[in-house]
């Protein structure tokens, strides 16, 4: 019971001494809740939106930048365009009121061109220089090469074997171009190609179209070794072999680069350049060698015409 007494007494007491300070401006304590307001550091949200708006603003000039950099490339295109058109070269005046420039930024441009070599001045008049001239010899060159891969492909898809293109250049035996499939793998290069020329199709068919003196040479320069127990055992039987070879007479050769693989090779002339495409076939396929290889050279035949420049890759 007596606790029971003493609890409203504590209550009272505190009531009492609460009543007592109310004067002191406790009251504004209220003006403490700003700092609620301030602790919504809701205002510190809008820096978020701030640095979301930086980052698009620099994102927005890198773009502007680059689409800067872009006009006065796709300007300057223009400008080489319209010189090209003219043989007998343009003056800046004329090359502006083609491509539809300002004055100012055509001579800014052309200058620029000159100064990299893509233009040549003279006496008022621009031409192509030796920049331009060299991107547009590479790009030939790429077209001719992209012509034999294409034409490499269509063959090894009709006759359904892998086709080779190689040439005989600066005394060395190149193979430029080969174009085979997983069911008709080519040859692996387990043995220098251009080293062993006289063990397979490819180099002795381009032996084969050399004069004696550039044959011997390279003889000189690569000795026959036996390779396979079916390669040509020295360079005396090697050449008696290569000047029975008539001229336009495809080559064959059966395991003496490779055991299990017969290859034909069909000689190619351009003009004083030695040149051939050539196939394999696996060992037990042998029999189809010489169908597949009277195949290929009705179909060099018959593109041989439009593949005469292309082919001198």
């Amino acid at each position: 019971m007596a606790t029971v007494d003493t609890a409203p007494a504590q209550i009272d007491a505190r009531s009492t001494a609460t009543s007592a300070q109310p004067t002191a401006p406790v009251q504004p304590s209220p003006p403490v809740r700003p700092s609620a307001p301030v602790q919504t550091s809701a205002p510190v949200r809008p820096s978020a939106p701030v640095q979301r708006h930086a980052a698009p603003s620099s994102e927005a000039t890198e773009q502007t930048h680059s689409a800067t950099l872009i006009g006065s490339v796709q300007r300057a295109m223009r400008l080489l365009e319209s010189v090209a058109e003219h043989e007998h070269g343009a003056p800046a005046k004329q090359l502006a009121r083609e491509t539809g420039l300002a004055l100012p930024t055509a001579y800014h441009l052309l200058r620029t061109l000159v100064y990299e070599g893509y233009l040549r001045r003279d006496k008022g008049l621009f031409f192509l220089g030796e920049a331009a001239e060299r991107l547009s010899s590479s790009g030939a060159e790429q077209k001719r090469r992209s012509t034999v891969v294409e034409a490499l492909a269509h063959w090894r898809d009709l006759i359904g074997v892998p086709v080779y293109y190689a040439q005989y250049r600066n005394g060395e035996i190149e193979v430029l171009c080969v174009s085979d499939s997983p069911g008709n793998p080519a040859v692996e290069e387990w043995a220098d190609f251009r080293e062993t020329g006289h063990a397979h199709a490819i180099g002795q068919c381009l032996l084969a179209q050399l004069d004696d003196e550039a044959r011997r040479d390279h003889l000189d320069r690569y000795p026959v070794q036996s390779i396979t127990p079916y390669t040509v055992r020295d360079g005396h039987s090697l050449l008696r072999r290569l000047e029975r070879t008539a001229r336009m007479e495809p080559v064959i050769e059966r395991q003496e680069y490779a055991l299990g693989t017969v290859c034909a090779a069909i000689p190619i002339t351009l003009g004083n350049a030695a040149a051939t495409m050539a196939i394999s076939l696996p060992a037990h396929q042998a029999d189809r060698l010489p169908a597949a290889t009277q195949q290929l050279q009705e179909e060099i035949g018959r593109l041989m015409g439009s593949l005469a420049i292309s082919i001198s890759i």
